[in-house]
C-alpha cells in the first residue's frame, strides 16, 4: 500500500501546524487526533492539562501507532504552551464558537507562517483565558440542533483546511 515507515514519516515535510489539546479528557479522542495529525503531516501535538499522554493502550487503540510517528510534548498548563508557541512567532488559532469568530471555510492560512490550532475540552470547550490569548478564533458552521461536533472530528476538519492550503 506504499505506507511510510515511522522513520520515513518523520523525515517528510510537515505542515507548519501544531495541534494544541486544551484539557481533552477522552484518551480515544486523543488517539484519533494523533491519527489525524499523522494523516495530514502536522508538525506536532501539544497535550495540555488533563490530556493524557502516550504510552496508553486507550490512545493506541484509536491512534493505531500514530503516537509513535507524530511528535508531541506535554504542558501542565495550556497557557504555557501558547506562550511558548507565540515566542516562536506562531499564530494562535482557537477552534471555538465565540463572538467575532471566523467561519472555518473563509480563513486562509498564509504560506511561510506557522500556526497552532487549539481544540478544547469535550464539555467546556477551550478555556476562556486561552480564547483571550488567541490571534483568531475559527468556528465550523453547523445547521443541526447540537451546535457542536466531537472534538476529534472538529480537529480533523480544521486540520484538513490547513493541509489543503499548506502542504505543497
Amino acid at each position: 500500500m506504499g505506507r511510510a515507515t515511522v522513520a520515513e514519516f518523520k523525515a517528510r515535510k510537515k505542515i507548519p501546524v501544531t495541534l494544541v489539546l486544551d484539557n481533552v479528557r477522552s484518551l480515544n479522542n486523543i488517539g484519533a487526533m494523533f491519527r489525524t495529525c499523522d494523516a495530514f503531516a502536522v508538525s506536532g501535538i501539544a497535550l495540555c492539562g488533563v490530556s493524557g499522554t502516550p504510552p496508553s493502550p486507550e490512545i493506541h487503540k484509536t491512534a493505531l501507532g500514530a503516537e509513535e510517528s507524530v511528535d508531541w510534548c506535554y504542558y501542565a498548563d495550556t497557557l504555557d504552551a501558547i506562550a511558548a508557541l507565540k515566542e516562536q512567532g506562531t499564530c494562535i488559532v482557537v477552534l471555538e464558537q465565540v463572538k467575532g469568530s471566523v467561519a472555518l471555510g473563509t480563513f486562509t492560512p498564509e504560506e511561510g507562517r506557522s500556526y497552532a490550532v487549539v481544540v478544547g475540552n469535550e464539555v467546556d470547550g477551550v478555556a476562556q483565558a486561552v480564547v483571550d490569548a488567541a490571534d483568531v478564533c475559527l468556528e465550523i458552521p453547523q445547521s443541526g440542533t447540537k451546535h457542536s461536533l466531537n472534538v476529534s472530528v472538529s480537529a480533523a476538519l480544521a486540520l484538513w483546511e490547513f493541509y489543503k492550503e499548506l502542504y505543497k
